[in-house]
């Protein structure tokens, strides 16, 4: 039976509930290298990543148990062990290192509002 894209539906924004819309923003904003949209300001209580469709939204409770859903990044132009020490500088803290002595692996990372994500290999490391 042929699909009729228009009874389809798509994913238009990832959603990620925190304390600081446009603060949690401007840090992903950072380690992706992607501009917030031009009508974000500070204080804002929605703020988008353009590019990623990253939606940030302020809610009034905080986090309190794991991610049910998290990013995995695999970086484009830098080793893995370079952009965890990038985004290490950026505020993220290092929660579980599962990087291998053999370069196989990954790091798992928490956002400054504790959303966990992890960083793979680059397709470099990977040989792809």
């Amino acid at each position: 039976m042929p699909k009729n894209p228009r009874t389809t539906s798509r994913i238009r924004h990832t959603t990620i509930d925190c304390t600081h819309a446009y603060e949690l923003a401007s840090f992903w904003s950072q380690v992706l290298d992607l501009p917030m949209h031009e009508d974000d300001k500070p204080g804002d209580a929605e703020a988008l990543i353009e590019g990623a469709g990253l939606l940030f939204i302020t809610v009034p409770e905080t986090k309190t148990v794991k991610n049910r859903v998290h990013l995995d990044l695999q970086p484009q132009d830098r080793t893995r062990d370079e952009e965890v020490d990038r985004i290490l500088a950026l505020g993220a803290t290092l929660l579980d290192d599962r990087r291998n002595p053999d370069g196989t692996g990954w790091a798992v990372l928490a956002d400054p509002e504790g959303n966990e994500f992890c960083v793979e290999r680059s397709a470099a490391e990977r040989g792809d």
